[in-house]
């Protein structure tokens, strides 16, 4: 019996999963995409959806913001949404700026002026006390704003006493991996991919994406 492309071409569509980012930053969004399955998962960031709402981040820990965007955007979309909540924690600092971190020079997002904070709080402390962590907690909503799976991660490093290197966003100038005596802002993606709290947390969940994906 001859096979039937055109048979093949609809099971292929058939388990394909739109699935929306739940945010506006073009970077996230490429990183994540890279680490992605395509062909089971396309992915859409809030950027590219005029009838997308803003949420408030209210919640006291990474895990309640990334539930909050995801299950609330989910319900206004009415489109399965993946959100995470990141940010950096520092130990010197008693785990700030933490879920704060993308405000925490006072404008959400504003990189340099948060960075210039950090450099300021951290100015009079020793290399042997600037141990810091990245934090990411994702989660998967379905259209009817039921949380489906989540998933955390974290990446060790330490803050450097000066910016250095370009790449990446946010902290990334700041944060020293031990391992190679680099920022993030100076390392290639692809490493950041390997080694990065976003992508620790995202590979606990692909098995399970690409299940959902299968079914929807």
């Amino acid at each position: 019996m001859r096979s039937d492309p055109g048979h093949r071409q609809r099971k292929l569509v058939a388990i394909m999963m739109d699935l929306v980012l739940g945010t506006h930053n073009a970077k996230k969004l490429v990183e994540l995409r890279m680490m992605l399955p395509s062909q089971h998962i396309t992915l859409t960031s809030l950027a590219e959806i005029p009838a997308a709402i803003d949420v408030d981040e209210t919640g006291q820990t990474f895990a309640e913001n990334a539930a909050i965007k995801a299950t609330q955007q989910a319900l206004h979309l009415k489109r399965w949404v993946l959100a995470e909540d990141s940010g950096l924690s520092v130990d010197a600092l008693d785990g700030q700026p933490g879920v704060y971190s993308a405000r925490y020079a006072g404008t959400h997002g504003d990189d340099e002026a948060n960075n210039e904070k950090l450099l300021r709080e951290l100015a009079d402390t020793p290399t042997d006390r600037r141990g810091a962590q990245f934090n990411c907690h994702l989660c998967l909503s379905d259209p009817e704003g039921n949380v489906r799976l989540q998933a955390s991660g974290i990446c060790r490093g330490r803050i450097a006493f000066s910016r250095s290197g370009i790449a990446g966003f946010g902290y990334d100038p700041l944060f020293i991996i031990p391992e190679y005596h680099r920022t993030f802002g100076e390392l290639d993606l692809a490493v950041k991919r390997a080694i990065s709290h976003r992508s620790r947390g995202l590979r606990q969940l692909i098995p399970s994406l690409v299940s959902i994906a299968q079914q929807t």
